[in-house]
Formats: C-alpha cells, structure tokens, sequence
C-alpha cells in the first residue's frame, strides 16, 4: 500500500510541476533557515560543555555587600585570596585555581615570533578542565615553573609540527621556556580561550604583585570542580563564610556558579542569576520554529489553492470505494515526500551557506555528521513538518463529497470553510509585521547606544601594547611619533581605555563615613598628556603636568566617585590610595570604561610612570588612517625589532561590546527577510486559489465590461484587507514585546510611531505586489476560456 502512495505521490508531483518546485523551495528555505538558527542555539547553549563532567566545574564569584549586608553588586573576580582558603577549608572541592592573562604576548622560537593570547593557571586547572593532550603528561605538564603548553594551532604556528614535547619557546623574549604538553585547540565557544597556557609559580616570578594576593584586590579568576554538584548548597553555606573570617575591612561573601551557565545567565540582581543572554536564545528558538511554521502554512495554503485540480480524483476514487482514511494517507505521503525532499535541499543551503553564516557572525559553527543525534534530529523534522504541513490538506481535499466533485461543486463545500486559510495568512503577515519593528526597533537601539557620548575621543584614538622595548623606550618611541607626524598626542596607562578593570578596597579621604570602606573603586594608572591624548573632559582641574613635581603623588576622580565621596571641594583634597598619600588634581568626567549599556561606577585615575601596559595614540587627522598607521608601525618596529608592531583602532574594540545586539539585528534582519518572502508566496497561493475559484466569476463580468483594473481591484482589495488586520493584531504584540526588550536596557531608544508606520507601509506594498501580479494575470485571462471552465 505504502509502494503504491508513494508511486501515486510521485506521478501527482511531477504533474503538478510548478506547485511541487514552490512548494519545495517554501519549505526548503523554511527548513534551512530553522536549521541553520538551531545551529546557532546548539553553539550558544553548549558554551563551555564540552568538558568531561562539566556540570562538576564551577567558578567563584563575589557578592559586594554594604554594612547592613545587602548585596550591591555581583563580580566575577572573587578576590585574590579565595582560592588558596577554599583549597585548604572546602574538602569538597576537589581541585581549584587561579587564573590570569588573557592578553596577546610574544611567543618565539629562534625562527619565528608571533602575538598570541597567554594564560597563567595553578596546575590544578589541568583537574578541572580535561584538556585533551595531543604530548605530554597532565598530572605533571604545569608543576615546574618553566613548563608550557601549547595548543596544536600555536604548536604548529612555531614548529611546523605537533611533536613540540620538550622544545623550547621564548615567552616576552627575556624568558625561556620547555613544553611540557601540546593539547587540542579549544572550541570557539569557550569562555576561557588561551593559545599557550603557563604555570602560576612563572607568573609569580614576572610579577610580585601575585606572590602576595590580597583580599581586597579582585584581580584574577577561581575556577573549582566540586566532587558532587548535588552538594552545592552546602559548598557555599562554607564558601560564604571565607571571605569576612580572612578580610574584616568589608563585608563580602563568595559563592560558586556553574561556569556552564555563566554564558547565557550572567546578570545577577541581590546575588541571583535573573537570565542574560538566554532571552536572545529563546528569542532565536521562537524566531526557527516560526520561520518553520509560516513555511509549512505557505505549503497549506499552495496546497489548497489546487484542491479543484484534485476534486475529480478524490471524487473517482471514493467512488471506487477508497476510503476516507486511505485518501489522507496518500496526500499525507505526498507532503513527505515534498517535506524529504525539501530537507535534503535544506541540509545542502545550510553547508554552502555555513562559511558565510559563520564569518558574519564571527563564530565556529560546524555540523558532526557522524553525531547520530544530528541525523535523528533531521529525521524528527522532516517528519514533523511533513505532518504539520500536510495535515490540514489532506484532511480537507479527503472531506469532499463524490457526488458534488463528480458535479464540479467540490470547491463549494464548507466542512472547512475558507477563513481558515484567511486566518493562515493573517497569521504570516502578522508573524512578518513583528519581524520588521523588532528589526527596525533593534537597529534603533544600536544606533542610540553607538552614538552614546562615550566620554573621550573615540574617533581617532589607537591603542599598542607596550612590550619588550617600548616598555623601556617610551619616551623615544613618543618623541620619534610626534615628529613623524603620525600622532599629535601619546600617552601610557596600565589597561586599555575600553577595559580598565581594577576594581580594590581600601580608598581613604578626609571626612569618610565608616560605610565608605564598603565602596569598592576601579582604578586606571598612567602618566602625563593623558587628558590630551584621551581626549577625556575634565570638570574641575588639570591633567598630569611635568610642570608639576609633585604630579608624582598626584591622582583624578571620576565625577561618580565624588559623588559617592561626598565631596565638595575635591580638587586640592588629600587621599590615601593603598597606604600612600596623594593629591586630587583634577575631576573628569565619566567615561565609558566596560560596558556601554550601563552607567559609570567610581573610578581613580593615578599617577604611575612605571605602570605601562598600553601606549594610546591620538592620530593625525591631517593624514590618512593608513598612513598614520604605517609610520607609527615602522618607529614601533625599528625599536622594537622582536615584536610585531599591532595597533589597534580604540573605535573597532568599542564596536566590538556591540557583539551581542550586532549579532542579534543580523539574525533578526536576515530570518525576518525570510520570513517574509515565505509569506508573500503564502499569500500567492491563497490569491491563485481564490482567482481559481471564481475563474466563471471573472469571464462573465469581463463579458459584461469589467476592465482589467476592476478585476484586479476586486480581487486584491480582500487580501489587502487581511493585511490590515494583521497589521492590527501585530503591531500591538510587537510594541509589547519590543518594549519589553528595551526595559533591559539603562540607557534605551523609544519605540517610535515611524517605525510602526514603515513596518505596516512596507508590508502593504510588498503585500500589494504579490497580490498585483497573481491578480493581473487572473484579470487578463480569456473571457472565452473562463465561461468554458465549468
């Protein structure tokens, strides 16, 4: 029975060319654009699961808290303590680390050199995350301090080869060091991403600050496996503890957070995770299966626009004695025979297109056809969308009677009336109206928080690492800059203007209330010409002057944090920073620092000559980008030979905290455009059924004088119409859900009655259009043909 439906399926197909080849390519594009957002959900949920046991890892987070114990504020830098304490008190953990780097450093042998990113890691971070090994032993590859590991890709940057167990590499070109391991680069979505990891007695070696860590710097990361995640509860009631038994000077309390959930649920409110990221993803989810959805209305509606080509057979056939039953089968394997086909179109679009997919939203996304699960799935959805799609066509065309489809009245029959498939595409169209306002209201916000005032000169400042020679040569390689032309303004400071993270206890200043010891700053060291070449506004005051000698113990607060200070008069005020005494110069304004979503927090700029880290340039603008870049790169490389010169544009690193919107306004924009031609082939096939319909209709008033236009009028006025009221039941949704969206945003765009008014025009006309085109051709048909149509 099963050989003959498909054999029947199959003839009816290859019959109905036309209305088969769209209604493939319908549910193709649908499937592929569904496949292709799944895809991209799998990656983003699996951030970080790739570790063996990885519901056993946790990292340590911070919960700042004022005197009366409430909780301000959630950090991940847990203090710089924790992790020794939880090692010692917490026998449940099995192992913990601590964690630093981060950032691009040299990395050589004798031949080659190149700019890769470090890390530094107790050795216990080899028992937390199972790294692969490709060489080397685990249980001993970090225990001596010259040890290092490469990744496979970092391995074969500098040896051409994987089979680098005990050569050796220069880290910084002061320090040699021998590879212990050789490990599996780490897939793209991992949190913790290294090229070359190093042991923490190396790190204590190249920087003192880490021999002593103290409780109330909040420096380097904690990352724990617990022996039993059920226990959790009772690890942080002993975590909580830790943090006010060691450090009495404020109270804090840490706790451990799954570091699988950290991607997608990092938004704490009173120490609680209220979500993050996982909205989008939810979001993402709605917008595939909706995609998929609006596709397999688009098959009903084609479906159902041919049922007069298929009453006389369904009529012949019951007639035959076929049964009600037996008919839905047929049409229903004809739908999964269109649905199969239309996968394996799908799963062809999504590999071709997965390159481009994946370099727009900068990400790894590959498909494991060995992974059975995947196969599973396909199978699962072909199915699914096979039904879903078929199932509302078969039970309609095996509803009609045989003696009315023998007689031509088949298409008469109301067991399912026609406001079925109406409210189909009012559904589409309604689905494709919130498409194009979150679309529009996404790109809004971006653009109001890209256009943000930032608080310093975005546009033409750059940014360097000052490594190996720079460090020592700064003041040659800023006078040689100036010269050359290339920079009117150079600078050094310890971190980057976009990420100054140095968050401390400990600030003093004359009349402090016993509750500003709970104030935790964030602190940006540098030295002179940094109000000139950041181009940051001062309010009251002065730069970091060589005029001045006292300049040395000299120091800048952040408007916020003389808010917080409580400070009248701050210029000329003395504070204490770690102990040491200095002067307020100067009071600037806030600038963005992290995250350009939120407002500033405190912030103390001081004065450190030898602190270095990041040479910022204020370009030229008399000259072109280029060749700004090129002079500064050769000064840069002839007295820095041993490493490569890399500057980077301060305004593509800000552009680059956007990722996440960015990400989302592509997805959105892209699928939504999807969408939306899925539905204008929905509603050509509901306008081809209607024009079916009253083909007779239209041959007797063409006969009586109706003109092209009338016809035309008369059929696309009803359609039209129904993309009014989705406009009516769409907008609303939209406004709600847009709204809803902006709410988590501090600083946030309005939802604009512009944008509704385009979204609902550009709706109507692409509407119209689809409409116009089937219309004409119904309104052109020979009146003679159409009174011989019955």
């Amino acid at each position: 029975m099963f050989r003959l439906n498909l054999k029947i399926a199959l003839r009816n197909l290859w019959r109905n060319k036309t209305s088969s080849v769209i209604n493939i390519i319908g549910l193709a594009v649908g499937l592929s654009a569904c496949l292709l957002l799944l895809l991209y959900v799998n990656y983003e949920v699996n951030f970080d699961r790739h570790y063996k046991d990885a519901d056993k890892i946790y990292q340590v987070l911070t919960n700042f808290q004022d005197a009366s114990g409430k909780i301000t504020s959630t950090g991940r830098s847990p203090g710089n303590g924790i992790a020794k304490a939880i090692k010692t008190k917490i026998p449940e953990i099995d192992a913990i680390t601590r964690i630093s780097g981060g950032n691009k450093s040299l990395i050589a042998n004798q031949q080659k050199s190149f700019n890769r990113v470090d890390m530094f890691a107790d050795p216990d971070i080899l028992k937390v995350f199972n790294y692969e090994f490709v060489a080397g032993d685990p249980n001993s590859a970090l225990n001596t301090p010259n040890a290092i590991i490469l990744t496979t890709e970092t391995a074969k940057l500098l040896f051409g080869t994987t089979d680098a167990l005990n050569k050796t590499v220069r880290y910084q070109n002061n320090k040699d060091l021998k590879v212990t391991g050789v490990i599996k680069d780490l897939p793209t979505n991992t949190s913790l991403r290294f090229d070359y990891l190093m042991p923490w007695s190396f790190y204590e070696s190249i920087d003192d600050y880490a021999k002593n860590p103290g409780w109330g710097d909040f420096s380097y990361l904690a990352m724990a496996r617990v022996n039993n995640p059920a226990s959790i509860d009772l690890i942080n009631s002993k975590v909580k503890k830790l943090f006010n038994e060691n450090y009495t000077e404020q109270k804090n309390q840490n706790f451990l957070f799954p570091l699988s959930d950290m991607h997608l649920h990092d938004e704490f409110l009173n120490g609680k995770s209220i979500g993050g990221d996982i909205e989008r993803i939810y979001l993402f989810i709605a917008l595939a299966f909706g995609i998929l959805l609006v596709a397999c209305i688009n098959f009903m509606n084609m479906a159902t626009a041919k049922s007069e080509r298929r009453a006389k057979e369904v009529g012949i056939r019951k007639t035959i004695g076929a049964t009600r039953n037996s008919l839905i089968i047929q049409f229903l394997t004809e739908a999964l025979v269109l649905a199969t086909l239309a996968v394996l179109i799908a799963v062809a679009v999504v590999e071709a297109s997965l390159p481009v997919f994946n370099n727009l939203l900068n990400i790894k996304v590959v498909i494991d056809y060995t992974n059975t699960g995947y196969w599973l799935a396909l199978l699962i959805v072909a199915l699914l969308t096979g039904l879903l799609a078929g199932a509302y066509p078969a039970i309609f065309l095996s509803s009609f009677n045989p003696i009315q489809t023998l007689k031509k009245k088949a298409v008469r029959t109301r067991l399912i009336p026609i406001n079925l498939r109406q409210v189909l595409v009012v559904g589409q169209f309604c689905f494709a109206i919130v498409l194009i306002i979150a679309t529009l209201v996404i790109y809004k916000q971006m653009q109001y928080i890209k256009n943000r005032p930032v608080g310093y000169n975005i546009n033409l400042l750059a940014e360097m690492s000052q490594d190996g020679a720079l460090f020592n040569k700064f003041e040659l390689f800023k006078d040689q800059v100036l010269k050359s032309g290339a920079a009117t303004a150079v600078n050094q400071t310890s971190q980057s203007m976009t990420h100054a993270s140095n968050w401390f206890y400990g600030f003093e200043w004359p009349g402090m209330e016993e509750k500003g010891k709970e104030i935790v700053f964030n602190r940006l060291q540098t030295q002179y010409d940094f109000v000139k070449t950041s181009g940051v506004e001062l309010l009251a005051g002065r730069d970091f002057s060589r005029d001045f000698a006292s300049d040395s113990a000299a120091i800048l607060l952040s408007s916020t944090a003389v808010k917080v200070m409580k400070l009248k008069n701050p210029v000329g005020t003395n504070v204490k920073l770690f102990g040491n005494q200095l002067k307020v110069i100067g009071v600037f304004k806030d600038f963005l620092w992290d995250s350009p979503y939120h407002s500033g927090r405190q912030m103390v700029i001081n004065f450190n000559k030898n602190q270095g880290g990041i040479i910022n340039l204020q370009l030229n603008p008399a000259n072109s980008l280029s060749k700004n870049i090129e002079l500064i790169s050769v000064i840069a490389k002839n007295i820095n030979p041993d490493y490569p010169a890399e500057i980077r544009l301060i305004n593509d690193l800000y552009a680059n905290k956007l990722q996440s919107e960015k990400i989302l306004g592509i997805l959105v924009n892209l699928f939504g455009s999807i969408a939306i031609l899925i539905s204008c082939m929905g509603l050509y096939g509901l306008v081809a059924y209607s024009a079916e319909q009253r083909t007779k209709e239209f041959g007797v008033r063409r006969v009586l004088g109706a003109s092209v236009g009338n016809i035309m009028r008369l059929l696309s006025v009803s359609f039209l119409k129904m993309v009014f009221i989705a406009a009516c039941i769409g907008v609303p949704m939209a406004y709600y859900l847009m709204n809803r969206w902006l709410t988590s945003f501090e600083f946030r765009t309005t939802l604009s009655w512009t944008i509704i008014l385009v979204s609902i025009v550009g709706t109507t006309i692409i509407a119209f259009l689809t409409v116009s085109f089937q219309a004409y051709k119904a309104a052109k048909a020979n009146p003679v043909d159409a009174l011989k149509y019955e």
